[in-house]
């Protein structure tokens, strides 16, 4: 009967309120886990790190005229080195669970140095002698280009730059961070598939099924899945191995599927404190510089997507811009230290990590800073770390298409904050994300087909500036994204809570919310001397 007193009311859908902190977090950044829990996923971190410390030493060293002393005692190098950084950028930088590790993007500005005239056009009777001639090369553009970082961090300018951010550009940025890393996912599983397959399909089942499966102990699995994925499909690779399994196929299959052909435990040393200049000192080029200085560039603005992500996955509020300065200025001191150690590579928030994070729903600054402690013990001592950095790829890959994919989904949930009825948002959102991956397609294309990028003029190092920022999918978006959010009718007081600025407003300074205080002071009463407003 219509209208009757009698009827009941059909209540409509609400929406899901934006929430500035991420819930359902077991442990943010300030509430560690017990101390054996801790320690068990500081280590996890450290296996989960592992993967690009091994896989690009491996693909850089033997192209430099290294053996496999000279790939162990990099690997060694780099693993010191992340620790460190690591430990101040969570003591003293974002004061985020964040890693800093080795980081892909510097690897084409590497490879040009690489193949630098004045390398290969010279005969070295020792190839060792070359290999320390390229890495003093290295050592030196990565010295220059670690001051683009620290000075625009410390100096307060990148503060100046991070708050015009707003949910909305934020998007394309940390989505495409995460999304594209896309080639270094199931590409590498296929490589060997009857190990890479099995260890994306038990990692998923363990964390997302059996905690739903097995009650009682649900923690246990969804926090632990790499540990008990990674061990279960590491010892089945091993007796395919010693089974015979891949004796008498191709090299590059057992390259990939073999759990003996890495060569890092029998060339690693017992124990060994990598120093700098170990190498010998650095050599610079003016070129060079240059071009590694557009790559910290591009690290800079992928690491900004990073630090956000990280932020969230950790449950903290959004951080101050001049937190995220200061973040960038400790990550330049990161690439100062990779430069002077001689890692062969630069220094940048590691993604993976990040992915771990949400997968572990522990946020807390603690388990990262143990995960630290592993890096810099299983550096010294170098057998022991080998073993660890043995894993095959295709394992390391499969974990990648996990955590790479919670990154990109966590710049996805920054959506919560914009107007997604808005015309004006579809069209920054679509536009930057399709270019975002249009561009970089294009770019990558060219240099697979015809061995080197659209730009290729006489001057690689020129080249190098060019192809390598758009090469890059987040710097692409997230450039793009920025420029237009900032520029295409931003003044509109309606537009503004589209773009979800006004979810921001507070966080704008670092007095503007009590929680600030709780996740990004500086211990012993440092933030008075940085800026924070």
């Amino acid at each position: 009967m219509a209208g009757g007193g009698g009827a009941a009311k059909v209540e409509e859908p609400q929406p899901h309120p934006p929430k500035e902190q991420l819930p359902n977090i077991s442990y943010c950044i300030t509430s560690p886990p017990p101390w054996p829990e801790a320690i068990l996923l500081g280590f996890q971190h450290y296996l989960v790190m592992l993967g690009t410390t091994v896989i690009i030493p491996t693909a850089l060293v033997p192209q430099m005229g290294g053996g496999n002393e000279e790939k162990a005692k990099v690997i060694q190098t780099l693993l010191f080195v992340a620790g460190v950084n690591t430990l101040l950028q969570s003591l003293f930088g974002t004061r985020l669970p964040a890693v800093i590790g080795g980081s892909y993007t510097f690897v084409p500005a590497t490879i040009s140095i690489i193949l630098a005239g004045r390398f290969s056009n010279t005969a070295d009777p020792n190839p060792i002698d070359r290999f320390k001639r390229i890495m003093r090369a290295i050592q030196g553009a990565l010295i220059v280009a670690s001051t683009l970082q620290i000075v625009l961090g410390f100096s307060g300018l990148w503060r100046n730059v991070t708050r015009f951010l707003s949910p909305l550009s934020v998007v394309p940025l940390v989505a495409l961070v995460g999304f594209g890393l896309y080639e270094f996912g199931f590409p590498g599983v296929a490589k060997c598939v009857e190990i890479g397959l099995p260890q994306l399909i038990i990692l998923v089942f363990i964390s997302q099924y059996m905690p739903h499966v097995l009650h009682a102990g649900k923690h246990v699995f969804d926090r632990f899945a790499v540990i008990f994925s990674v061990v279960i499909v590491w010892i089945y690779a091993h007796l395919l191995t010693v089974g015979g399994a891949y004796n008498n196929v191709a090299p590059k299959t057992q390259a990939s599927c073999r759990t003996d052909r890495s060569g890092l435990i029998d060339s690693a040393p017992w124990i060994r404190v990598p120093y700098p200049f170990q190498w010998g000192p650095p050599s610079f080029d003016a070129g060079e510089a240059f071009a590694m200085m557009m790559t910290s560039f591009v690290a800079l603005i992928e690491s900004t997507g990073g630090f956000i992500a990280v932020s969230r996955y950790a449950s903290a509020t959004p951080m101050p811009p001049s937190v995220l300065s200061r973040g960038v200025g400790w990550q330049g001191i990161g690439i100062l230290f990779s430069g002077l150690f001689g890692t062969v590579n630069g220094s940048s928030v590691s993604i993976e990590n990040a992915g771990l994070l949400a997968l572990t729903r522990v946020g807390s600054r603690r388990v990262v800073q143990i995960s630290a402690g592993f890096m810099i013990f299983f550096s010294i001592l170098g057998k022991f770390g080998a073993v660890f950095a043995s894993i095959p790829a295709p394992i390391v890959a499969a974990l990648y298409c996990l955590f790479f994919a919670y990154v990109g989904a966590g710049g996805l949930s920054f959506l919560q904050f914009c107007n997604l009825n808005s015309f004006r948002t579809k069209f920054i959102l679509g536009f930057s994300i399709f270019m975002g991956l249009s561009v970089p397609q294009y770019f990558n294309e060219y240099t697979a087909i015809n061995g080197y990028g659209p730009v290729h003029t006489g001057a690689r190092w020129f080249n190098d500036i060019i192809n390598v920022p758009f090469s890059s999918e987040a710097f692409v978006a997230g450039c793009l994204a920025y420029f237009l959010d900032n520029t295409l009718h931003h003044k509109d007081s309606s537009i503004r809570k589209d773009r979800g600025k006004h979810w921001w407003d507070k966080f704008r300074s670092f007095k503007g919310d009590t929680r600030s205080e709780e996740f990004y002071s500086l211990p012993f009463n440092l933030n008075k001397y940085f800026p924070s407003v």
